[in-house]
């Protein structure tokens, strides 16, 4: 049995971490209020943009622009989003798993890290990061949205890559997020059988059209993709916080009960030394 002062002595640095956990959790727990907000705000509108691109195009006949066709390029762009910080469970893990377990070849991607967990992760994978866009994560703007989209669509403009991919936790509620992989380019347009009467027309041509609403939708997916992420991060340290206070508080105890067993036998061994040291004089 360990001695009573190690035992002490580890229930000192238990009671330490456990502090800490709980003011990390009391953290997220704030700023996972501000992020649900800012998430929850915005789905509505990035999913009301996704239905109406999908309407546009599926109601669109023989329409042929360099957005909707895969390019020459068998290189594929993924913008991938984690956190700069870990302690938040498998949340870093569960979206680089999409990477690290399909089926594509490493010197075909080229990954846009959002988050140094990921790009650690990914490095250490194998893959090459194309570009390093960490420093947005922690207040993402849709400015920022459309600066990284920017990147990547230019380089598929010039035929360098063939495919766009955005990878992201998406936030249902506080305690459920999905990781998930969507693709930005090209389009993949859902099926819809058109109406009589309802073939979409574009007005000054659709090309000019397509080239101002495409790089929009995408940016638009970007920037909710990081507002989600966002919640999802908080959301995931919160209860990794909660589950590490929860054990803490179960090892002090069982910490307490030893200490007090260790204590108890030591009271037992000084009585027997005494009782034996006062018969042995009389």
């Amino acid at each position: 049995m360990a001695s009573m002062r190690d035992i002490k002595r580890r229930k000192g640095s238990i009671q330490s971490t456990q502090q800490i956990t709980k003011a990390m959790k009391l953290v997220s727990t704030v700023k996972l209020q501000r992020a649900r907000q800012n998430a929850e705000r915005s789905q509505e509108y990035f999913q009301c943009m996704y239905r109406t691109v999908q309407s546009i195009l599926a109601k669109t006949v023989g329409l042929r622009h360099p957005y909707l066709t895969s390019g020459q390029s068998s290189k594929k762009a993924v913008i991938v989003i984690t956190s700069n910080r870990g302690l938040a469970g498998g949340y870093n893990t569960n979206i680089t798993k999409l990477l690290t377990r399909s089926e594509w070849a490493k010197e075909d991607v080229l990954v846009y890290t959002v988050g140094r967990k990921g790009k650690e992760i990914l490095q250490r994978n194998g893959y090459r990061i194309e570009e390093d866009w960490s420093d947005i994560v922690e207040e993402p703007a849709y400015a920022d949205a459309m600066a990284l989209g920017r990147k990547v669509l230019d380089k598929f403009s010039a035929g360098q890559i063939g495919e766009i991919y955005l990878a992201y936790t998406k936030f249902k509620n506080t305690v459920s997020h999905e990781p998930v992989m969507i693709k930005l380019l090209p389009v993949e347009v859902q099926e819809e059988q058109p109406t009589a009467g309802a073939i979409m027309n574009f007005e000054a041509g659709d090309e000019e059209a397509l080239n101002m609403i495409i790089p929009k939708y995408m940016n638009s997916l970007i920037y909710g993709g990081l507002v989600e992420s966002v919640a999802s991060e908080n959301g995931a340290r919160m209860q990794a916080m909660d589950s590490a206070t929860s054990n803490a508080e179960e090892m002090i105890q069982d910490l307490t009960l030893l200490y007090n067993r260790a204590r108890q036998g030591s009271i037992t061994q000084e009585l027997t030394e005494i009782i034996a040291g006062a018969e042995a004089i009389s």
